[in-house]
C-alpha cells in the first residue's frame, strides 16, 4: 500500500485504491507560485467560483472515479467549462457526507454539479482553508483527464479543506490546474 502524503491527500488515497503510483510532487510557498496560477490558487475561496469567474461561465463536473465508504465519497473529477467542455481543473476530493443536509448529499452522489456550486446554491456556510501549494508531475491518468499532449507536464495546484464553521470538515481536496491556463472569455 502506498504511503500517505498529506500534501496530496486525498489523491494519494485515490491512487492507492486504483493501483496507480502517486504522482511526484513538490511543496511550494505561495510566493513561489507563478502567475496565473498564483491568482487562481492562492486565496481563501473555493475553486468552483474562482474558475467560473475566470472563465466567465458556469462549470460542470465529470466524475472519473468514485468510491463510497462509510460516511465518505472519494472521487476523482474534472471541472469543465459549460458549453466548451474545456477542462479547467483535475481534482481528487473526499467529501464527508454527514456534513451535508440530505438534498445536498443527493446532489453530491448524483455527480453532476461541483461541490462548491452545491454549497453555494444550498446556502451552506463554508470556509476554504488551503493547507499547501504544490507542483506535480502529471501522470498518465491526470494527463488524459486534462487532455494534455505532454504526459509528464508540470502542473500547479493546492491542497484544500472546505469546512463548515459549526460542523467541521466538509471535504478534503487536491486541486490541480492544467498548464497555460487561459481565460475562456478573453
Amino acid at each position: 500500500m502506498a504511503s500517505v502524503q498529506p500534501l496530496l491527500h486525498p489523491l494519494d488515497e485515490s491512487c492507492a485504491r486504483a493501483g496507480r503510483r502517486i504522482p511526484s510532487a513538490k511543496a511550494l510557498q505561495p510566493e513561489d507560485m507563478p502567475e496565473p496560477y498564483r491568482s487562481l490558487l492562492v486565496h481563501d475561496t473555493d475553486m468552483t467560483s474562482t474558475l467560473s469567474a475566470f472563465h466567465g461561465n458556469r462549470l460542470h463536473l465529470e466524475v472519473l472515479s468514485v468510491e463510497l465508504g462509510g460516511d465518505a465519497c472519494l472521487r476523482e473529477v474534472v471541472l469543465r467549462v459549460d458549453g466548451t467542455r474545456k477542462p479547467v481543473e483535475f481534482g481528487a476530493i473526499k467529501i464527508h457526507l454527514h456534513a451535508l443536509p440530505p438534498p445536498a448529499r443527493r446532489l453530491v452522489l448524483e455527480g453532476r454539479v461541483p461541490l462548491g456550486q452545491i454549497l453555494r446554491d444550498a446556502q451552506i456556510p463554508f470556509l476554504s482553508k488551503p493547507k499547501g501549494y504544490l507542483k506535480v508531475v502529471a501522470d498518465e491518468f491526470m494527463s488524459a483527464a486534462l487532455e494534455l499532449k505532454d504526459s509528464k507536464a508540470e502542473l500547479f495546484g493546492r491542497r484544500n479543506t472546505l469546512t463548515d464553521p459549526r460542523l467541521g470538515p466538509i471535504a478534503e481536496i487536491v486541486e490541480i490546474l492544467p498548464p497555460a491556463v487561459a481565460s475562456t472569455h478573453d
